[in-house]
């Protein structure tokens, strides 16, 4: 479905089609089921995906073995451990997928070439990752300021495709809270909305 991410690209930038041609040639599809991971800690992490259909989740594991949910990534999102992709070294996170997924892989050494040959995917990469800065500062301004109800109904708005289609304990370690909490949130939205 080469069409899909031609049009998420074209958000950003024009490419002619001798550019489409040879983008596309640069990339892998890629197909798991649910549960695979496309990333474990400590593999090199070599590649950015681009999700087609599925979705996936990436999450950082402590030494005691809590899980702690970083992004989601929907049909038509970019996902990879960024800190070590663009560094090249082992990976500090996992990619699941959280049901079957297909998705289009850029190896790094490609992204380099693409760099050079055609320089205007250095803006689109630039505002991906702009947008994605953006989105974790505002993540983490929320995490102090607001309450853990309010992150969740953020979350709602922000984020409706990705909250029919995780579990709940999975939203729940995204908002950096218990599984238990998350149920008596969702218990009090639904409280409030009968007695209004």
């Amino acid at each position: 479905m080469p069409e899909l991410i031609l049009k998420n690209i074209s958000k950003h930038i024009t490419l002619t089609s001798e550019e489409e041609v040879y983008f596309l040639a640069l990339l892998k599809p890629k197909q798991v089921s649910k549960k695979d991971f496309i990333l474990k800690e400590g593999q090199v992490c070599k590649e950015i995906n681009f999700v087609e259909s599925g979705t996936l989740r990436a999450f950082y594991l402590d030494k005691m073995g809590k899980e702690s949910t970083i992004m989601f990534a929907v049909a038509e999102w970019w996902v990879t451990d960024m800190f070590c992709f663009v560094n090249e070294q082992a990976a500090m996170l996992n990619i699941e997928a959280i049901e079957d997924s297909r998705m289009l892989q850029l190896q790094k050494e490609d992204l380099d070439q693409l760099y050079i040959k055609v320089p205007k995917f250095e803006r689109f990469f630039r505002i991906i990752m702009q947008n994605a800065y953006i989105r974790e500062q505002l993540r983490v301004i929320q995490e102090l300021s607001l309450s853990a109800e309010e992150r969740y109904h953020n979350f709602l708005i922000k984020y409706p495709k990705v909250a029919q289609q995780v579990k709940q304990k999975q939203i729940a370690s995204y908002l950096g809270i218990t599984p238990e909490f998350l149920s008596m949130i969702r218990g009090n939205k639904t409280k409030k909305k009968i007695i209004s």
